[in-house]
């Protein structure tokens, strides 16, 4: 209400000292012995005026109220024109994961994190005088860091518009196009930040370089898949399955089931090539699916001291030659179900190190003997999750408390991914540039909850 009274008073001190400057003109003219006096009250209108005329422009810009042309509000529909070309993008990653607005005061490279309680301990009860002295845990904790603050200039001066419109083209569409492109690489970005997560997945199941549902009427891949998100205690949750064009091709050529209106219950396949969920995952598909060199090592074994159920850190014998590298998927002769993901690896297999594998860790102990650990091959890494095992934080750019140099600014947001981006335009010398930009950073918050559908 105050800064509404001030905008008031300003417009009101700009009329006055309009009407001042005029009367006191006029007053000169008829009375010219009252001169310097005069001329003394049209340089105070006139300060007074310039005054408030700052304040009310500085009002409007911080308000989003229209002053003139040097302002966004007619660029709105070729902004939302653009959107709606991004929005055919294929993004599935970043409608799929949990989107995390709680990053406002976190600055680009501050990490927020969250308690993560471990697994608990269940003993014996036996009665005493006291009570057990125990109960003691240690409280791990996740973090999500805002890594990239992003931008995608688009300039233009007088001449170079004036040379479209001499020339035909239409300025408008031009810039309607560039205003795309820039929203398609700042949402492919984030896309792809979300696929590279691979890393920090769980478990994997399927054939590496085999694309998966290849096999007609066939949902093996989404039931193993479900397998290990049900095995590692993800129950109840919005389950993902985001594929690659491989995968997504077999899905709608082989698996006939899905596309047979009397079988399936719609028809959502068969007319749009798309279904909402299956098997309890919701089905998305992405261009940014991942397909990572892997490590070099052969021949490698475990030494024989042995393993439990849900261990983490496997010690290598001083046995084979080659590397694991974090992200590797691996399989532990004996154990034929499981493909467990290499958290941490080693850079020497031969020297005896360790790789750590990602939690929940062995779902099979190896014997106290020298047992083999293979890599496996080069493959697409479509992914299934829960959606609150992967955070994205997203924000639109800081501003000092005094602002920058901009004449105005808005924020438009895609329908499709969710994503918003801030629209900046500075007004240069017989220029005009034009920022779209964006905050954003990735995360696990559950890797138990996260997997790796091989392809």
């Amino acid at each position: 209400m105050k800064k509404m009274f001030a905008f008031a008073v300003a417009l009101a001190a700009m009329a006055f000292s309009t009407a001042t400057s005029a009367a006191t003109a006029s007053a000169q003219a008829v009375w010219g012995f009252a001169a310097p006096a005069i001329s003394k009250a049209v340089f105070c209108a006139r300060v007074a005026r310039e005054l408030a005329y700052g304040y009310v422009w500085n009002y409007a810009a911080k308000t989003g109220l229209v002053l003139g042309a040097n302002n966004l509000t007619g660029l709105i529909n070729t902004l939302y024109n653009a959107m709606d070309v991004v929005s055919r993008e294929q993004i599935g990653m970043i409608p799929a994961v949990s989107s995390d607005m709680t990053f406002e005061r976190a600055a680009v490279g501050q990490t927020v994190t969250s308690p993560v309680a471990p697994a608990a301990t269940a003993t014996d009860i036996v009665p005493a005088v006291t009570p057990p002295d125990d109960g003691n845990q240690n409280i791990g904790n996740k973090g999500v860091t805002l890594t990239k603050a992003r931008r995608v200039p688009i300039r233009w001066n007088g001449e170079e518009k004036l040379a479209l419109d001499n020339s035909g083209n239409s300025y408008n569409i031009i810039l309607r196009d560039q205003f795309a492109q820039a929203m398609r690489t700042l949402a492919n970005e984030v896309e792809s930040d979300l696929t590279a997560l691979h890393v920090k997945a769980s478990r994997a199941y399927g054939t590496p370089g085999t694309a998966p549902f290849g096999v007609a009427n066939e949902l093996n891949d989404t039931a193993g898949a479900l397998r290990i998100l049900e095995d590692n205690g993800a129950q109840g949750l919005d389950f993902q399955l985001v594929l690659g064009s491989a995968a997504m091709q077999n899905m709608r050529s082989k698996q006939s089931g899905l596309f047979k209106v009397n079988e399936a219950g719609r028809e959502d396949m068969l007319r749009n090539g798309i279904t909402d969920r299956l098997q309890n995952l919701a089905l998305r598909q992405s261009s940014q699916i991942k397909r990572p060199a892997k490590g070099t090592a052969a021949g490698a074994t475990t030494n024989a001291a042995g393993y439990a159920f849900g261990a983490t850190v496997i010690t290598l014998a001083a046995a084979g030659t080659g590397t694991f590298v974090a992200g590797d998927v691996v399989s532990i002769a004996g154990d034929p179900e499981n493909k467990y993901v290499v958290a941490s690896g080693d850079a020497d297999a031969s020297n005896g190190g360790t790789i750590t594998l990602a939690a929940p860790g062995l779902m099979q102990a190896i014997p106290a003997a020298a047992t083999a650990i293979t890599v496996a091959n080069v493959g697409f890494r479509n992914l299934f999750f829960a959606r609150s095992a992967i955070v994205l934080a997203t924000r639109v750019p800081a501003l000092p408390a005094q602002g920058d140099s901009a004449v105005d600014r808005t924020i438009i947001t895609d329908p499709v991914s969710g994503l918003s981006f801030e629209v900046s335009m500075y007004m240069q010398y017989r220029q005009v540039q034009y920022e779209i930009a964006l905050v954003w950073g990735c995360g696990t918050a559950k890797d138990e909850h996260f997997g790796i559908l091989l392809g």
